[in-house]
């Protein structure tokens, strides 16, 4: 490319503004993926705030939540609210309940899970600018990132049958009452020895190191960075699946424990060996034992 091809003088403002993210697209990646985030917190707080005002049992941070203003807020996100916080499953084959649970899950995963793959994106931008100042195509990042959301998308769906599926098994309380008894039990039963499988540190390293996969697996296609970030999205739920399974055990809306497996999900990618995963699996085969010991 020329000189003259780099040379937006001759726009206005917004114009060398629009250029220059254009040129360069990695404030536009860090922008919209951490609007994403941000938004997926405040509507899953906002959720939790409602839940909270309505919650007989008492769970961690519910003093709190209910402590805080319940602001207004639009017709549509009431019902949404609603939905997800009804007993389940409601009557009626075509109930809309479960699309709300799918995207309640979605929300979840963008919120615990898309900063873990922060990594991931800045590594891509940083690969794209070197051939981008080499003068070759170059697929916006986001056409990763929209990749890796679809593999979590796809298991929003499966996280939302199955959370009818132990509710319905239950016979009663809402989406965001915590799982009691075997079911419970189970789910941390489950992610613990799952912390210790061979599967999650494979999973893990591909997790940790984005650099190999990317440069290898680099194109200017955009259709493979899509696989590239659905391949990329299916190791990231290969390792963190068994976690998100904890959220039955503490309620599904516990905005405190999604925090918590958020950040222990970020630690875990960003060190080396496997300490962390042993340790969070024992706690939680600890915590089995004792709730199958009290619910005995």
């Amino acid at each position: 490319m020329s000189g003259e091809q780099h040379d937006f003088s001759h726009l206005d403002r917004a114009g060398r503004a629009t250029a220059g993210v254009a040129r360069s697209p990695r404030f536009a990646v860090t922008l919209t993926v951490g609007v994403a985030i941000v938004l997926a917190w405040l509507l899953l707080g906002a959720m939790a705030i409602r839940g909270a005002e309505g919650s007989l049992a008492e769970r961690p941070g519910d003093l709190l939540l209910k402590n805080l203003p319940s602001l207004p807020l639009p017709d549509f996100l009431d019902r949404f609210f609603a939905l997800c916080l009804a007993p389940a499953p409601l009557a009626g084959r075509a109930s809309p309940q479960a699309p709300a649970l799918v995207l309640m899950w979605f929300l979840m995963a963008v919120a615990t899970m898309l900063p873990s793959a922060a990594p991931l994106i800045r590594t891509y931008c940083e690969i794209a600018d070197t051939a981008r100042i080499k003068g070759e195509a170059v697929v916006h990042p986001l056409v990763l990132v929209t990749g890796y959301l679809t593999t979590w998308l796809g298991a929003s769906v499966a996280f939302a049958a199955l959370t009818l599926a132990v509710y319905a098994f239950a016979g009663s309380g809402r989406i965001l009452d915590p799982a009691v008894g075997i079911a419970g039990a189970a789910a941390l039963l489950v992610a613990g020895l799952y912390q210790f499988s061979d599967l999650k540190q494979a999973c893990l390293e591909k997790c940790r190191n984005p650099f190999s996969i990317l440069f290898a697996n680099w194109s200017a296609k955009p259709g493979r960075i899509f696989h590239l970030g659905l391949e990329q999205g299916v190791w990231c739920l290969g390792c963190c699946w068994a976690l998100m399974l904890v959220m039955f055990a503490v309620g599904a809306m516990n905005v405190f424990w999604m925090a918590l497996i958020g950040l222990f999900t970020l630690i875990e990618k960003q060190t080396a060996g496997w300490v962390a995963s042993r340790v969070a699996g024992t706690i939680l085969l600890v915590w089995a034992a004792a709730l199958l010991l009290v619910s005995a």
